[in-house]
């Protein structure tokens, strides 16, 4: 499992000009879905990004977590996380999960993120999902499971 994580003062994401999630400070993550991810990783991956303290204290040192600065998540599936560039130009997708248990881990990150940080803004898995957000900082970080 792959997660990038913003740390944004807004983000929204908008599927045909209508709004499915929006947030003001808070963090927008991206999450990609290998076919081997289990709960059990996702529980993993969601410990650390509740946890994470990337947020300024008043010392402007990241000592906060998002709960400490009442903070709101954005989750947003993203399969394209699992491209696979190593031969040609065109990027292969083997390695993300296949739809339906990727969508099913998705919707249990989105269930256990809300029990920590109620209020959880989500996109639609599978659809053309428009992005927009400032990211503050800029503040990014790419957390992979495999690598935790």
């Amino acid at each position: 499992m792959r997660f990038v994580i913003q740390r944004v003062n807004h983000a929204k994401c908008t599927i045909d000009g209508n709004i499915t999630g929006s947030i003001e400070k808070g963090l927008c993550v991206l999450i990609g879905i290998a076919e081997t991810d289990t709960k059990e990783i996702a529980d993993k991956m969601i410990k650390k990004l509740i946890n994470m303290r990337i947020f300024a204290d008043e010392n402007d040192k990241t000592n906060l977590s998002i709960n400490d600065v009442d903070g709101k998540l954005l989750l947003i599936s993203q399969f394209t996380l699992y491209a696979n560039c190593k031969k040609g130009n065109r990027p292969s997708f083997v390695e993300a999960g296949s739809p339906d248990m990727a969508n099913e881990l998705y919707e249990y990150c989105i269930s256990e993120c809300d029990k920590a940080v109620p209020g959880v803004q989500i996109g639609v898995f599978g659809a053309d999902m428009k992005i927009e957000l400032e990211n503050d900082g800029p503040f990014t970080i790419v957390l992979d499971s495999d690598k935790l």
